[in-house]
């Protein structure tokens, strides 16, 4: 399941990359389907969405030996 975004604040933002992560900028707080926060070290993030990333829910740029569009 993917993560959840809540709480947030003034100037969050969301990015959707062509064929590739959601970059998430700003005060987000991100949980797993638990509700417990997933750790954080930095303002901008790049979020998995083909689901093979080795650091998920974060992307490591797996997408890119990916064929096709999603």
């Amino acid at each position: 399941m993917p993560p959840v975004l809540r709480g947030a604040g003034e100037g969050a933002t969301i990015t959707v990359c062509p064929d590739g992560p959601l970059l998430v900028r700003g005060d987000v707080e991100i949980v797993d389907v638990d509700g417990e926060p997933v750790e954080r070290r930095r303002s901008t993030v790049a979020l998995c969405r083909c689901g093979r990333s080795s650091i998920a829910p974060y992307c490591d740029g797996s997408h890119k030996v990916r064929r096709g569009r999603r």
